[in-house]
């Protein structure tokens, strides 16, 4: 047990600190670009020998970027371009941007005006239409174009062969994280919510094969365990991102067992590896972005596949219920509240909407959600 806690704490650490992480990659020399949110191919990055870093807001004022959003605006955003125009992002070689939903659109046009000098913008317009051949070459040609900004800002070189290795190892870093979730959700008592998520966040601030190494190191750990009984609930949580550091103790505090999530900043990226028979290393990521559903963001003509994937991922996981966290003023994850929402009421498992927002400080009415809950949790168990 103890090394499994200094492993926790390691990542712990890594997840608290991203400008450290940023600062010591710099100071050996690397070349580092954020990644912001979503399916960015930071593979190709990693492939040039340049750090991919993370970038998903965060706790923290919200004040210039107010100049090119109006305050409505859903926190992460604002937050992400905040960053960029205070400084917190200073080192960053460039910005790896798309523009997956309505927000992310007026976004990299803005971050490009007030940002893009000092950091440039590599812009990604996927393609919705992604699982046609049109649809896939047409990605192809995005990810290239990405990749040749990146070499031109950056001064390198980034080769099919050293793509192709950069797969590999963003393959081995989902298979271990995929590994990590299932074991955490069967060790509830040795990872807590919040180890769990800083487990997964970490991965944003760190080399994927250094990540990789690390948590093979824990998994290994918990798989020599044995499996241990839980008297709390045992949820899926579903929303963009569960990282507030108020909200994770509430959730320890609670005796929340996260067996499994819907959340983008977590699971969604990790479901679909990159097929490694594909030669070309940009069809290779178009044919893996071709192959990602269930998600809000994504256009799928089949308006039922997702609220039952969020169903079955409740009833495969034994939870108890799933906690749906609503961004404020994210139109995408609020149209399909309906839809969801009817899904769990025909299959009878609690689904609880709970409003969230990066900048929240007071949990009150989470906490008394989270008791409400638990209320009916007991009443089903009875």
């Amino acid at each position: 047990m103890d090394k499994i806690n200094e492993l926790l704490g390691q990542f712990k650490y890594y997840a608290n600190s991203p400008r450290k992480q940023l600062d010591k990659y710099l100071a050996e020399g690397k070349k580092a670009i954020g990644v912001f949110p979503y399916y960015a191919p930071e593979e190709i990055a990693y492939a040039a020998g340049v750090v991919p870093f993370g970038v998903w807001g965060g706790v923290g004022p919200i004040e210039r970027a107010k100049e090119y959003f109006p305050t409505f605006y859903y926190s992460l955003v604002l937050r992400c371009l905040e960053m960029a125009l205070d400084g917190t992002l200073d080192g960053l070689s460039a910005s790896m941007i798309t523009t997956l939903d309505d927000t992310l659109r007026p976004f990299s046009q803005n971050y490009k005006v007030g940002a893009g000098d000092k950091i440039p913008m590599i812009f990604l317009n996927h393609g919705q239409h992604r699982k046609e051949d049109f649809g896939k070459k047409y990605n192809a040609r995005i990810f290239k174009k990405a990749k040749e900004e990146l070499e031109k800002i950056c001064g390198v070189t980034v080769t099919d062969e050293n793509l192709k290795k950069a797969f590999k190892v963003y393959n081995e870093n989902r298979s271990e994280k995929r590994k990590f979730i299932k074991l955490a959700a069967t060790h509830p008592q040795t990872i807590k919510a919040s180890d769990r998520c800083y487990v997964l966040k970490s991965s944003y601030f760190m080399l994927k094969d250094e990540h990789t190494a690390l948590l093979k190191e824990l998994n290994e750990k918990l798989h020599a365990l044995p499996e241990e009984d839980w008297d709390g609930v045992r949820v899926v949580t579903s929303g963009i991102i569960t990282d507030n550091p108020g909200l994770l103790k509430v959730f320890d505090d609670y005796k929340v067992c996260i067996v499994a999530d819907d959340v983008a900043h977590e699971s969604r990226g990790l479901k679909v590896d990159i097929d490694l028979s594909i030669d070309d290393p940009m069809l290779a990521l178009a044919d893996q972005f071709a192959r990602m559903d269930e998600d809000p963001i994504l256009y799928d003509p089949d308006i039922y596949k997702r609220p039952k994937y969020v169903v079955d991922l409740a009833k495969q996981n034994n939870a108890d219920g799933c906690l749906l966290f609503m961004m404020n003023f994210n139109d995408t994850e609020e149209m399909e509240y309906p839809s969801l929402k009817q899904a769990f009421d025909e299959a009878k498992i609690p689904l609880i909407k709970i409003g969230y927002d990066q900048q929240m400080v007071d949990f009150g009415q989470v906490k008394t959600q989270l008791e409400t809950f638990n209320e009916i949790v007991q009443l089903n168990r009875a």
